[in-house]
């Protein structure tokens, strides 16, 4: 294994049952397992938040995780940014020596839009979750080959079965691509990359093999992107959310299928 492969997965000495093998029906065997690590982050010298994730990536994690949270802006909100392995901890310092991490802490927001009631909304939320106006339009082949791509990139989960993947694609490449133990954490990375690099988000899709969520369908409405590949399958709430901020789901995308959940003119025969 690589260095990369070092963060992503560790080898375990099991126990194997197999009833089926007649011969061997109880082994030891090598198996790879997905790493697991604590990051604790501190914004202005104030303890923030903990995310429990894989440890590749942290810059790229702590920048989309913050900008999610509405704590920054661009990169260029940030004075200084510190990692330490070792202890656990993200150490950032802003510009704005005056942002209280304590005042980000999630309160639930009640309020309307489109005559619709929010319930479900965080005010930090409010203030980063945008509607969505994207003009991209993609045939369901596009959709389907994108999902191929992903999964041919899919090395760690093959090998532990315990990451998620996912990737900002054009139509027909990937643009960046990320993973980790959790979903929200391969959002925040794929977001934070950006920020990093400023590509265009025109004319870009979400490719993911983890649920949606709303949790995670509010992380695609603050990246800016209209429309998300899933292999998996969306919640109702996600749903609600994604016919209001003008969102494509599509979900289930495997093999030679697919459905399209809500704003389906985004997809085209």
């Amino acid at each position: 294994m690589d260095v990369q492969d070092d963060k992503v997965m560790q080898k375990r000495q099991v126990i194997k049952f197999d009833l089926n093998n007649s011969d061997e029906q109880v082994k030891e065997v090598s198996d790879h397992i997905a790493v697991e690590f604590a990051l604790t982050i501190k914004v202005n010298g104030e303890e923030f938040a903990t995310l429990v994730c894989t440890p590749t990536n942290l810059k790229e994690l702590v920048i989309g995780f913050l900008a999610g949270e509405g704590i920054i802006r661009s990169k260029e909100d940030i004075q200084d940014i510190n990692i330490d392995l070792n202890t656990g901890f993200a150490f950032i310092e802003l510009k704005n020596k005056n942002i209280k991490a304590s005042e980000f802490i999630e309160k639930r927001f009640i309020g309307s839009c489109c005559g619709k009631s929010r319930q479900f909304y965080f005010q930090n939320d409010v203030k980063t979750a945008k509607t969505i106006y994207s003009k991209m339009f993609m045939t369901v082949t596009q959709c389907l080959n994108l999902m191929s791509l992903l999964e041919a990139h899919s090395k760690h989960f093959k090998k532990t079965g315990g990451v998620h993947q996912g990737a900002l694609c054009n139509k027909t490449e990937i643009v960046i691509i990320q993973s980790d133990i959790g979903r929200h954490n391969v959002l925040d990375k794929i977001y934070g990359q950006w920020l990093l690099q400023k590509t265009s988000i025109q004319n870009k899709c979400l490719v993911f093999s983890g649920r949606i969520s709303s949790e995670v369908l509010l992380k695609v409405a603050k990246i800016g992107v209209g429309l998300i590949i899933s292999k998996s399958a969306p919640t109702s709430l996600a749903l609600d959310l994604a016919d209001e901020l003008g969102i494509t789901i599509s979900g289930f995308v495997r093999g030679d299928t697919m459905n399209v959940y809500t704003h389906p003119e985004r997809i085209i025969t």
